[in-house]
């Protein structure tokens, strides 16, 4: 190499570095700094300031990056079909079972169980919102004392936990737990005068109604008083499988005796048909339904029941018994009904 190729070479040399201190003073981007280093830019460095041509050698083969955390595999979902639900199986009854209900008519109306067997139920009592109603006319009645709790008078109190709004209450758990929605109104509409207790709990029904309008049901639970000859009170029972229960009987109220119950057909019609499902359920537990002249509040729906859990001479527990059956039933029945075969 002689003087003049060294001195040109030099020569660029400085030029490029001097282009490379003022592109650093003025703040050279990252990327071109990464390009400075790179092979074949010092093999150009080198042969301006040495004449040598360096070939850079082609970079090692390295296996690639794994990630540290596998990507998971997405794999498609299936969607499974979903068989349709059945829908909700309805109670239906057979021509016999019209053997199953007995009446005792005191109102001069005529009622065959048969054809009332026949109308079925169209509703649904487990639909959204509160669907049954009870109520107590006389809530103070109570029974044979067997606890200790104080009585305001013989087979009367006005302790909520030892009368028949206790029964109410256990009714209430009854349909509840089998998905209906129930209102209990603990009222006592007997208290503090006995006089005018229907009036009181006839309001009560009706704000509740207007409150509610999913109510269907009405149930007004009492208990009966029927003293013997020998001036006791007489005791109505059923031995179950789960115990000594109470008898029940169902109250339907007609129009009469003059008051306006224009619709107390359907009344009659559900009282066949829940008192032939508890002689199917239990044979037995059902006294005669007492078909009456006065209409005691049923005319506010027409399906609203008086229900005698038991009399004055049964025990709570079996009263309590009773309701548990007959929330069995009720509930048996809380799909509607077929008209089956009748």
């Amino acid at each position: 190499m002689n003087l003049e190729q060294k001195a040109l070479r030099t020569g660029a040399l400085a030029i490029v570095l001097a282009v490379v201190l003022r592109l650093i003073s003025t703040g050279l981007p990252a990327k071109l700094m990464e390009v400075l280093v790179k092979p074949e830019a010092v093999a150009a460095v080198l042969f301006l300031e040495t004449g040598r041509v360096v070939r850079p050698r082609p970079p090692a083969e390295t296996a690639p990056t794994q990630p540290e955390t596998p990507e998971e595999t997405t794999v498609p979902t299936q969607t499974a079909t979903q068989p349709e639900q059945e829908a909700p199986s309805k109670a239906v009854f057979s021509a016999g079972d019209a053997a199953l209900v007995s009446v005792n008519n005191t109102c001069g109306y005529s009622a065959d169980p048969k054809s009332l067997l026949a109308k079925p139920l169209t509703w649904d009592l487990t639909q959204e919102g509160p669907a049954v109603l009870i109520v107590h006319t006389h809530g103070t009645e109570s029974y044979e004392k067997t606890e200790e709790y104080e009585e305001s008078s013989r087979y009367r109190t006005t302790d909520t936990n030892y009368n028949v709004v206790s029964v109410g209450a256990h009714l209430k758990k009854v349909l509840e737990e089998g998905g209906i929605g129930v209102i209990h109104d603990t009222t006592m509409h007997d208290h503090p005068s006995y006089t005018g207790s229907y009036s009181h709990s006839r309001e009560s029904i009706r704000k509740y109604l207007q409150e509610y309008p999913s109510i269907r049901m009405v149930l007004d639970i009492h208990r009966d008083s029927v003293a013997g000859v020998d001036g006791k009170q007489k005791r109505y029972t059923l031995s179950t499988k789960d115990g000594t229960a109470a008898q029940v009987m169902l109250v339907v109220g007609t129009d009469a005796n003059g008051l306006s119950h224009p619709d107390w057909e359907e009344n009659m019609a559900l009282a066949v048909k829940l008192h032939a499902q508890l002689e199917k359920e239990n044979p037995g537990l059902c006294r005669d339904i007492s078909f009456r002249p006065q209409r005691f509040n049923q005319d506010l729906t027409d399906a609203s029941l008086l229900l005698e859990m038991g009399s004055a001479g049964n025990t709570r527990q079996e009263a309590l018994l009773a309701a548990q059956l007959v929330g069995q039933a009720i509930l048996s029945l809380a799909y509607g009904t077929d008209p089956g075969a009748v």
